[in-house]
């Protein structure tokens, strides 16, 4: 009888989960998944994601209602929450992008900034590297580790060839100029260690 009370409990217990409306995240079905208008959604978040973050949250909310699998609206929100400061929620959206990205650095590039932030250091130099291993010539990426090794004291044998690399590529005379005045720190250490 007991055993009877507690199975009759759970089933109510499990059916109670099911109910309600589903959200943005619930799962759909390829006939249900409206890409256009995720995209369409998706650009307009994009536009005022910095001016008006609650407009755009709803925007890309929206948007992941109608494809759940669109990376970009996931890349968005992870952005969102990045500039609010939800290191957490931001490094989830990240991954969804990834994976729903495999090809794009985009992704990956941003949740490197975000594991930064969040103190985790070395997980941030393996994002960024994952990033350089995708698009070896990615400036972004490129820039982001040295300045990140640089900050840290992780410089390693690798710095000083991203940074050759930054000052020969870049077209932004400041990016150049930071990576040469890079360059001489290190080599200036280097002599000093030398002695």
């Amino acid at each position: 009888m007991i055993l009877r009370a507690v199975g009759v409990a759970m089933v109510i217990v499990l059916l109670g989960c099911q109910s309600g409306p589903p959200g943005p995240y619930a799962g759909q079905t390829i006939e249900r998944r409206d890409t256009a208008k995720a995209s369409s959604l998706n650009r307009r978040a994009a536009d005022i994601i910095y001016s008006d973050p609650d407009t755009a949250e709803k925007l890309l909310r929206e948007a992941l209602s109608y494809d759940l699998h669109f990376g970009p609206a996931h890349n968005n929100l992870g952005i969102l929450f990045l500039s609010q400061g939800n290191l957490y929620e931001a490094s989830s959206e990240f991954e969804w992008a990834r994976k729903l990205m495999p090809g794009h650095p985009d992704p990956r590039l941003n949740l490197a900034i975000t594991l930064e932030r969040g103190g985790q250091v070395e997980e941030a130099i393996a994002t960024y590297q994952a990033v350089l291993d995708l698009r070896p010539e990615f400036q972004p990426a490129m820039i982001g580790l040295a300045s990140l090794q640089l900050r840290h004291l992780k410089a390693d044998e690798h710095t000083q060839a991203l940074l050759d690399q930054i000052a020969a590529a870049s077209s932004n005379d400041q990016i150049r100029n930071w990576a040469r005045m890079q360059i001489n720190r290190l080599q200036s250490h280097d002599r000093i260690q030398d002695r």
